[in-house]
């Protein structure tokens, strides 16, 4: 029995490729019934993408395996007025409604929100895009990269020298799938409260903007230009990224006692009276100065000897480590974050994928099931709706299924 948060609710996942499938994973994650709508044949982008060409060629992408875990599929044809028919049949029975096509295609295959809306009153339906619905900027493709740019993320990402640099994971669409997920829950707690549904319009630069914390409020308030620090951080010193024997550390001595501990398990207690390092602020100002003399020390033992060190002492401090490295870590491995599921590709087995985030007393991190296979559960869905076998073969006469 799904005891999820979200039990009982039931999503059409329209998306393709990452953003608005990361949603809709989420959604699922907390025990929505999420339904992907996928074109016949080719369904979603992502089936095709990923490191392994094999499950690529089965349309069962690693891309797609990562963000479709606990989802059904459907394979139906909007062009079509059986797509269509079906398509409505499943609005009716739906709470939620989740595309990421650009502004204005849905509603060209007849379907806008007033339409929506019409067929189902307490619809809750979520568009995300690269920039929203409105604005100049709407009918622009948008893809992470293009809006790592253009929310400035890559113009303060990398050293003086490197900048502009793409952070290294499609971070744009991880915070707009975020935005959407959270945005979709709010308007279903109000959905239950009056039954009336929403229309949420997300917009992947908005969300990257908004993620952006201090460089974004330093700005707007306090007037401050963002500029590429590389691994330094702009509001403290020490904290950054520093050079040990082994390896890369991170410090982020941030307060006044946190410094002085640091400088004391470095045996450099003179640090704590140079005038250059009295407080916050000439730690910030002299902070080259500063990591030159912190790593002299730091040289001595390797990041992992260090690690150990400052484990129980107060300062911040670890080790950079790989991506490897942080799936095999304890911490990540006691919380259950990876989860291993059954694989639908041909071969069988297991794959392994990220499951949720926030530990729920009443439900596990691992998705249910894994990703399904291209309209693997057309029928079962279509049954559901409540077409019966002879309108199932009139559908798929018709190839709107």
């Amino acid at each position: 029995m799904n005891e999820g948060l979200l039990a009982g609710v039931r999503v059409l996942d329209m998306t393709t490729v990452l953003a608005g499938p990361f949603a809709g994973y989420q959604l699922a994650l907390m025990g929505a019934d999420v339904i992907k709508i996928e074109s016949p044949g080719a369904g979603d982008i992502a089936r095709q993408l990923g490191g392994s060409t094999t499950l690529s060629g089965e349309h069962l992408g690693t891309s797609f395996l990562a963000q479709n875990a606990g989802k059904r599929s459907i394979a139906i044809d909007l062009k079509t007025a059986g797509g269509a028919e079906v398509f409505e049949s499943l609005v009716k029975r739906a709470d939620v409604l989740l595309e990421n096509f650009r502004p204005g295609v849905l509603e060209r295959l007849g379907f806008g929100w007033d339409r929506l809306r019409s067929i189902n009153p307490r619809l809750v339906y979520c568009a995300v895009s690269g920039f929203g619905a409105d604005g100049p900027m709407r009918a622009r493709p948008a893809y992470d990269q293009v809006v790592q740019g253009l929310s400035g993320i890559m113009s303060v990402t990398g050293t003086r020298e490197t900048a502009p640099l793409r952070v290294g994971f499609p971070v744009c669409d991880s915070f707009g799938g975020l935005a959407a997920a959270f945005a979709i829950s709010s308007a279903l707690v109000r959905q239950q409260r009056t039954g009336q549904g929403a229309y949420l319009d997300t917009s992947m630069l908005d969300a990257a903007l908004t993620s952006m914390g201090w460089v974004v409020s330093d700005h707007l308030i306090a007037g401050r230009e963002p500029s590429p620090m590389g691994n330094e951080n702009v509001t403290s010193a020490p904290s950054g990224t520093f050079r040990t024997a082994d390896g890369a550390l991170n410090i982020a001595a941030n307060k006044q006692e946190q410094f002085e501990s640091l400088c004391r398990i470095l045996e450099r207690p003179e640090l704590v009276d140079d005038p250059r390092f009295a407080d916050r602020e000439d730690r910030k100002i002299n902070r080259d100065e500063l990591r030159e003399e912190l790593e002299t020390s730091l040289k001595a033992k390797s990041a992992t000897e260090w690690d150990e060190i400052f484990l129980d002492s107060g300062v911040p401090a670890a080790p950079v480590v790989s991506v490897p490295q942080a799936l095999r870590s304890e911490q990540v491995g006691h919380r259950g974050l990876v989860a291993t599921v059954a694989s639908p590709a041909a071969a069988g087995g297991t794959v392994r994928v990220l499951g949720l985030t926030t530990t729920v007393s009443v439900l596990g991190v691992a998705p249910m099931s894994p990703a399904p296979r291209l309209g693997e559960h057309t029928e079962e869905i279509l049954a559901e709706a409540g077409f019966g076998p002879s309108e199932i073969d009139r559908l798929r006469e018709d190839h709107a299924i």
